[in-house]
């Protein structure tokens, strides 16, 4: 195979998974903890949730100026890339009182654990690494 076929769709692995324990409280049947599923994104998946955190405000003589909001942004991304337990299901959204993934998410999880759900999310999707790092291994 030449080194251009390894750029090929069907020569790439999409959609990297990784199980991983977010938080001691959510324990199965045998009473340990229970892993939660993500998933990597690619960037159309990532601009869409960019997008979607994006709002127009009035800027100066009336122009539109488009900001993002960094929490909704990351709220987005988190919840695309939960993959177990299913943030969308009805039921789960209902048993904590709420409509919405982003918000469940919100609810049911502690400030900490949220915060270690991001930055998994982030580490997943590549973002935990600098373009020195990555500049390095190309090298190697």
């Amino acid at each position: 195979m030449s080194d251009l076929q390894a750029f090929y769709a069907q020569n790439v692995e999409l959609d990297m998974t990784e199980d991983i324990i977010i938080s001691e409280r959510f324990k199965g049947k045998e009473g340990k903890p229970l892993a939660w599923k993500l998933r990597s994104m690619n960037e159309a998946e990532n601009e869409e949730c960019r997008k979607a955190a994006t709002k127009r405000i009035k800027g100066k003589n009336g122009q539109q100026i488009p900001e993002t909001s960094a929490e909704e942004y990351m709220a987005k991304l988190a919840v695309a890339s939960v993959v177990y337990p299913n943030l969308k299901d009805a039921e789960l959204q209902k048993s904590y009182g709420v409509l919405g993934a982003e918000s469940l998410l919100r609810k049911m999880l502690l400030p900490g654990e949220y915060s270690t759900l991001v930055q998994k999310v982030q580490e997943l999707n590549g973002f935990d690494r600098e373009m020195n790092e990555l500049v390095e291994e190309a090298k190697n």
